[in-house]
């Protein structure tokens, strides 16, 4: 008797519970249908946006950079960022398309004809707008941001450029290519401890590369100056 009224006072309680439950329900109606269909509605919309905004958009970034892009593979530099009236170039496709793949390259691209033409101020500003997932492509844009500051005489940011570009996704490869630029542009700078560290860097951790096998001499170049 004792285990039956103690079921029974379980199943009561739970009676109870599921009950308030749709007190709860029936008195929060309405509030709980507007969530519900403001979800609907958030969903609904994101998925629209990917297909009928997004997604075309990026298909049409897409179609877009080709033309850019045989124009700087010919080396046709202004026509490759600014178009010629019948093909968009890389600064349109990086303002209009930013946000997508092709866009976000656009960036690159630009930087890398500002680069080529002497606006190296401009390369700066694209390049660090430009952002990648790949290892060598990302390596590189910092790399070419190292090579604007090399032409404008800005040895010591070039050399901190170069030595991000190395120390980003290190790999044996492009790390060690990157340090020796790095201390090239040190020495310039005057910076002959700074270049002596980067290259005794190079001994250490890269010494099977080209640039490793090559590096005593730009040693004992690093540890003269500090003589000097």
């Amino acid at each position: 008797m004792a285990k039956q009224k103690k079921n029974e006072d379980k199943f009561e309680q739970i009676e109870e519970v599921l009950t308030r439950g749709e007190q709860f329900i029936e008195s929060n109606q309405k509030k709980i249908i507007n969530v519900i269909t403001g979800i609907l509605v958030v969903v609904v919309a994101v998925l629209g946006y990917n297909r009928f905004i997004r997604q075309p958009r990026i298909q049409e970034a897409a179609n877009q950079i080709y033309g850019a892009q045989n124009y700087f593979e010919r080396d046709s530099f202004n026509l490759a960022l600014n178009g010629d009236g019948n093909i968009s170039g890389f600064l349109e496709i990086a303002d209009n398309y930013g946000s997508t793949p092709a866009g976000n390259l656009a960036k690159y691209y630009a930087g890398l004809c500002f680069l080529y033409t002497g606006e190296y101020t401009n390369a700066i500003k694209y390049l660090e707008k430009f952002s990648s997932d790949d290892l060598l492509v990302s390596n590189m844009a910092i790399a070419n941001i190292g090579d604007a500051y090399m032409q404008m005489g800005e040895y010591g940011k070039a050399a901190s450029s170069y030595k991000k570009a190395a120390a980003s996704r290190q790999n044996d490869f492009s790390s060690p290519i990157f340090l020796l630029k790095s201390g090239t542009a040190y020495e310039k700078a005057g910076v002959f401890n700074k270049a002596l560290e980067v290259y005794e860097q190079i001994e250490k951790e890269f010494p099977a590369s080209a640039e490793g096998r090559d590096i005593r001499k730009y040693i004992v170049r690093a540890q003269m100056n500090l003589k000097k």
